[in-house]
């Protein structure tokens, strides 16, 4: 562990109601009785939650993030979307941006660097995902994928202290795979290496479970964890953060 703090972020992808904040009373009561204080939750649950998740949090350590956002920083004739201008007045502290879900659905890099300098100008901090397909992952191309991500995502960022990364391997995301120790070690090495100056926390994603974190938490140069399908069941993800922590 690199930094003061880990980090547990629950993506909850196309999932929740307004029922479904219930089950997070567990977790804001295993936050509260937590006396070292050595990680932060954030939730980003889709746009429909942030605002009554934001107020359930109010009183809380945990914060709310959202999972994407336009690249415009102005309203616009873009039915279906938002800004982040709008996330952040809704409650929204972080957002997700160059998920390989998104990726795949047409984003490219130049377009994820203009939502990353759209979200930094509304001070939302970016949680940049970033990461190798299996067939790049086979041809050894994954650090050629990751510097070409890392240079054509945050070109031209110049502030870049609201940055988080996190690598999440495609091969990984929803499979039940996750990297050997030692290359996965070297992938979050390489990518802080990426840095001149501060160097940025780097989180792990990709079929975080409450199975393998005990293998993955002895991975020392992680920074924290982006977790998808397990942060839906709030006793998974108390129990992930309580083997990573504890």
């Amino acid at each position: 562990m690199t930094n003061k703090y880990m980090y547990f972020i629950a993506n909850w992808k196309m999932f929740g109601d307004l029922r479904s904040l219930n089950s997070l009373d567990s977790v804001i009561k295993f936050s509260k009785n937590n006396k070292n204080n050595n990680f932060r939750i954030i939730y980003c649950p889709p746009n429909t939650l942030i605002r009554p998740l934001s107020k359930r949090f109010k009183k809380t350590n945990l914060e709310v993030g959202a999972q994407n956002c336009h690249e415009s920083e102005n309203y616009g004739a873009f039915t279906g979307h938002v800004n982040s201008k709008m996330l952040k007045n809704v409650g929204a502290k972080y957002v997700i941006l160059g998920h390989s879900e998104n990726r795949k659905s047409g984003e490219t890099d130049k377009l994820i660097n203009l939502k990353i300098k759209s979200a930094i100008k509304s001070k939302l901090k970016v949680i940049f995902c970033i990461g190798e397909t299996l067939n790049e992952k086979r041809k050894k191309r994954t650090k050629q994928v990751l510097t070409k991500q890392i240079y054509n995502g945050l070109k031209s960022v110049k502030d870049r202290s609201n940055i988080i990364l996190a690598y999440e391997p495609v091969w990984s995301i929803g499979t039940g795979l996750i990297p050997k120790p030692n290359d996965l070690l070297n992938s979050v090495s390489f990518i802080k290496s990426k840095f001149n100056k501060k160097t940025p926390k780097v989180l792990y994603g990709g079929s975080v479970n409450d199975k393998n974190i005990a293998q993955l938490k002895d991975i020392k140069n992680i920074d924290g964890f982006l977790i998808g399908g397990a942060s839906q069941s709030s006793k998974k993800f108390i129990d992930i953060i309580k083997k990573t922590v504890n």
